[in-house]
Order: C-alpha cells, then structure tokens, then sequence
C-alpha cells in the first residue's frame, strides 16, 4: 500500500506541478497587462460566485469530488457509471437554475459582494460576472466527473486539468495583446480587458469538462444520459455526503465573501489578495493533491471498528506530512516575501507599489499555510467516516468568527454607507482573520474526532509539531538573514540568487532540526531523499 501511495502520490504531484505552473504564468500575465488596475480588481468581485463554484464543487477534494470518489470506491464499475449518470442530471438540472440567477440578479450581486467599489470598477465587475455564470454549470459536471475518474484510480487528467483553463486566460489575453500591445493596461481599456478576461475563464472550464468525457467512455462510466433515479442507494449514499459537505465547504467560501466586502473599501487590495493567493495556492495545491488525493480512498476504506488502528496511523500520516511541508513553506514566505512578489509580479503594470501591497498580504498568508492543509485532512477524514454534518457546523461557526475578526482587524463600509471601526491592520488584517478561523477550526475538528474514535496520542501529535515549527522558525530566520544582509547583483539573476540560495539554506537547516528532533515522518522523508540521491548521483555523474 506505501509503494501504491507513494506512486500515486508522484503522478499527483507531477500533474499538479504542471497546473500550477500555468496557473503562475497566467496570473504574470494578467499582473503585466493590468496590475491592481480597474479590470483585474472589478474581476476579483465578479469571480467571487463562479470561482466559488469552480473550487467547491469542481475542485478536487471538493465535497462533489470526495463525495464520489468515498461511494464509487467501494461499488462495481457498472453501478457506478449508473449513480453518475443520475447525480449529473439531478445537479445539473439545479446549477442551471444558477446560472440563469447569476445572469439576471448580477448587479445586485456585485453590489452585495462589493459594497464600495466605485461606479466603474462596479460596471465591469456586472459584465464580467455575466460572461462566468455559466461556469456554475461546468463546475458541477467537473467535480463529478473527476471524482468517477479518481474512484477507478485514473489520477493524471484530474489533476492536470486546471492547466487548460489558464491556457485558456494566457491565450485569450495573449490576443488581446497581439491586439493592442501597451495600450491594453490604460484605463479606457478596462472594459474590454475585463470581459476578454472573464470569457477567457468561462472558456477555460468548458475545457476542464470536455477533457474527462473521453476518459470517462475508456472507463465505462460513460452512460451520458438524463436518469432521475433519487431512489438507488448509492445516489443517497453520495447525496448524504455531498449535501453537508458542499454546505460545509460554501460555509469557508463565504468567508471568501465576507473578505471582499470589508476589503473593497480599499483600493487595490481585492486584486492584491488573489496575486498573493495565487502564491500560497501554488505549493499549497501541489501539496495538498499530492496528500489527500491518494489518503482519501485509504480513509475510506478505513472505517470498520477492526482498522480503527490503521485509521489512526493514517491520519497521524496525513497531518506530520502536512506540517512538515507547510511548516517551512510558511517561514519562507514570510522571510523572502518581497523578493518572491518583485521576481515573479513586477514587470509591465504591475509597479513598486503595488509589490508593496502583495508583499504585505503574502506574509500573511504565510502564517496561515500549516493550518490550512491540516484543516483539510481533518475534514477528508470525516468525509470518509460519512459524517459530513460536523464539518458543516465548524464551518457555519467560522463564518460568525471571520467576521468579528475582520471588523475587529479591518473594518469595513456598510450597505448604509458608514465606516465600521478597527484596529487598521489593513489588507493583511483580512487573511490574519481567517488564519485565526482556520486554527480555531482545525483544532475543533480534532477534539470531536479524537471523541469519535475513542481518543487520539494528541500529546504526541502536538510534541512533533512543535519541535518541526521551532525548526521552521529558525529556518525563515537564516534565510531571512541571508536574504536581507548579502548584497546581491541587481535584476531577475540576483533576484533568482537570493531567493535561490536563502530558500536552500533555510530548508537544508529545517531538514536537518526536523531529523535530528526524531520526528519519524521527517526521517522517513531524510532517509528516502538520501536513498534517491545515492541511487542516482552514479548515473548523473
């Protein structure tokens, strides 16, 4: 099963590295052509309802993707093509009716998402949230389709697909460019460059969905096909899941909303929070796949009281991988944050100023990164054991949290046109906020499923964690140091340099605390790393 996992686990991570380098490339592309500009902000506001349903329903471990891959994992190829087929007509009937609502009610919609954007940021966000409602379709038949695919162990197109949609925004912005050149980044072309943007996006997910059909036929799970059967077993058994757990994870996306409502009272900062999550998102998304993907099958077929054992072991797994991944990923982002956003952002619109923004945002996101994935592994595991109610109401709980903690940290307008008073964090104050709620949560899910399975060594669990956060700590230090006290050589080679050799040494010394600590997990990972290397180095020598 760990030579399964790790195989897996490598196909993930390779597919995923690939999407998540477009990804990249894109959001350099969007940063040269507008910057913190009218267009790519008003698009943060008009991307808010369609992303959302893109990552929650067509993400992967979304609730529709881990709904599917938890019941079809377990059921014969025939039955499942079957449950598919009737899920696709029972969603797809529904997000019809929402994307029809985000046609008609687009303008109220920005209005309650942004409350104080200017009349022209206000007018582009109406245009291009009408060019994306009919990703809400596309969303749906996406994560269902992928979670068919996951549950018949195909992993490499899933995991690949995002790189179609950015293809799709580079290539359409690319057009627009061959069009205009300079001019596009002036602000009577906001218009424009805001619906080639959001047309380009929809396109992008048409995409994501006609790329599975054909793996789909390959698999026999291709009955295509309208079947209204609420009846079968298995629909109800992926109804139960996908029902709380869609709840549940909307419940974390309207944290999302609640964000941008207190950030559109400052300028630029929508547009600066999707450059620094694009950041954090890159590694994290990688990661996150790369774990969850191959554990949530493992939990699954965990759930007998005789594998409670195994289940623990596995999820003890699941969570030390994530710290000792996310632990040092977060340090260095706070450590080299304004070298990362100068080498991979600032070029062409995207000036000094607005580095200074995302720099700013980026550390913040940095504290937040263990939590984050650790979060989501508690979640999976819920998913696995069918209890999709607890999630939710954690979630439900967050929200009433995020937003205390924004208007204490933030602030914000209200629709009545007042300023609610704050501590003037600014912008990073929105992602410290749901940093707070993320840990809040993470903590809870594990104290109900420490109950749920007759206790969990948290002692130990907490031990090891601390010992890789304080090697975490010293390890965004060094670099921090290297980074800030060496003169380096001016332009992307010297940026390339200190951030080359900074991020080096702070992992180098965080692998070799996290070793010498005798966390297990970070000396698997040492002696597997070791073993690669010697294997290896004759044939490159």
């Amino acid at each position: 099963m760990s030579r399964s996992l790790r195989r897996i686990a490598l196909i993930v991570a390779v597919a995923t590295a690939l999407s998540k380098v477009a990804g990249l490339v894109r959001q350099q592309v969007i940063a040269a052509a507008f910057g913190v500009g009218a267009a790519y902000d008003a698009y943060n506001y008009a991307y808010v309802l369609p992303g959302f349903l893109l990552i929650l329903l067509g993400g992967i471990n979304g609730p529709f993707h881990s709904a599917m891959v938890s019941v079809l994992a377990r059921r014969p190829r025939e039955e499942g093509a079957h449950v598919l087929a009737a899920i696709n007509t029972i969603v797809g009937a529904g997000l019809i009716g929402v994307t029809l609502v985000l046609l008609v009610a687009a303008d109220p919609l920005i209005t309650l998402v942004g409350p104080g954007l200017d009349a022209e940021r206000h007018a582009i966000a109406v245009l291009e949230l009408r060019w994306m409602a009919p990703m809400a379709l596309f969303a749906g038949l996406i994560g269902l389709g992928f979670g068919a695919l996951n549950a018949a162990d195909v992993f490499w197109l899933p995991s690949v697909s995002p790189l179609l949609s950015s293809v799709a925004v580079i290539g359409g912005l690319g057009l627009l460019w061959w069009q205009l050149g300079p001019a596009l980044a002036l602000p009577q072309q906001a218009v424009l460059g805001g619906i080639v943007l959001a047309a380009s996006t929809t396109l992008g997910a048409l995409f994501q969905w006609l790329i599975q059909l054909p793996a789909l036929a390959k698999q026999g799970l291709n009955k295509f096909q309208l079947v209204w059967d609420w009846k079968h077993s298995g629909v109800q058994e992926v109804l139960q899941v996908m029902g709380p757990a869609t709840f549940s994870s909307g419940m974390l996306q309207i944290n999302v909303f609640t964000d941008l409502f207190f950030a559109s009272g400052i300028l630029g900062a929508a547009a600066g929070l999707g450059y620094a999550n694009l950041l954090v998102q890159t590694p994290l998304g990688l990661i996150s796949n790369a774990l969850l993907v191959p554990l949530l099958p493992v939990f699954a077929r965990l759930t007998a009281p005789s594998d409670r054992p195994a289940l623990i072991d596995r999820i003890r797994q699941g969570l030390m991988l994530s710290s000792a991944s996310m632990l040092p990923l977060g340090a260095l982002f706070v450590a080299l944050a304004g070298p990362i956003v100068a080498l991979v952002y600032e070029r062409g619109a995207f000036d000094h100023q607005a580095a200074v923004i995302v720099t700013s945002l980026l550390m913040a996101y940095g504290f937040g990164m263990p939590v984050y994935l650790g979060r989501d592994v508690l979640v999976r595991v819920f998913y696995a054991l069918g209890d999709g109610t607890t999630p939710f109401r954690l979630s439900v709980a967050g929200i009433g949290l995020n937003v205390i903690f924004d208007w204490t940290l933030v602030g914000g307008p209200t629709p009545w046109g007042q300023q609610l008073p704050a501590l003037n964090f600014g912008a990073p104050g929105l992602v410290l906020a749901t940093v707070g709620v993320n840990a809040i949560t993470c903590l809870a899910l594990l104290l109900a499923l420490q109950s749920r399975l007759g206790g969990l060594p948290l002692r130990v669990w907490a031990k090891d964690s601390l010992l890789l956060l304080g090697a975490a700590a010293v390890a965004g230090g060094a670099a921090w140091v290297l980074a800030s006290f060496v003169v380096w050589p001016q332009g992307l080679v010297g940026l390339g340099l200190q951030l080359g050799l900074s991020g080096a040494m702070g992992l180098a010394i965080y692998g070799w605390m996290a070793t010498a600590a005798g966390v297990p997990e970070a000396q698997q990972l040492a002696n597997q790393l070791i073993s690669q290397l010697k294997r290896r180095l004759p044939t490159l020598l």
